[in-house]
């Protein structure tokens, strides 16, 4: 048996970089939430934290999605 280090090597790298995309995304969305609530308290709108919010999810969302339909396929 021989292991392909580069291939497992880039494996690597490729799904780090992703996970870590991944976070930043759910942190923005959870972030653009506590927008939203903090311009509530005060009386504001906060229509663009919101839909932010709802943008990084849905990203969040596809991009998981995306990641099963290539482990299914």
């Amino acid at each position: 048996m021989k292991i392909d280090w580069a291939a497992l090597g880039s494996v690597f790298g490729v799904s780090l970089v992703v996970t870590v995309a991944l976070v930043a995304l759910f942190t923005l969305g959870i972030a653009g939430l506590s927008r939203r609530e903090r311009a509530a308290a005060q009386g504001d709108s906060a229509v663009l934290a919101m839909t932010g919010a709802y943008v990084c999810f849905a990203a969040c969302a596809g991009a998981v999605a995306y990641g099963i339909s290539l482990i299914v396929a």
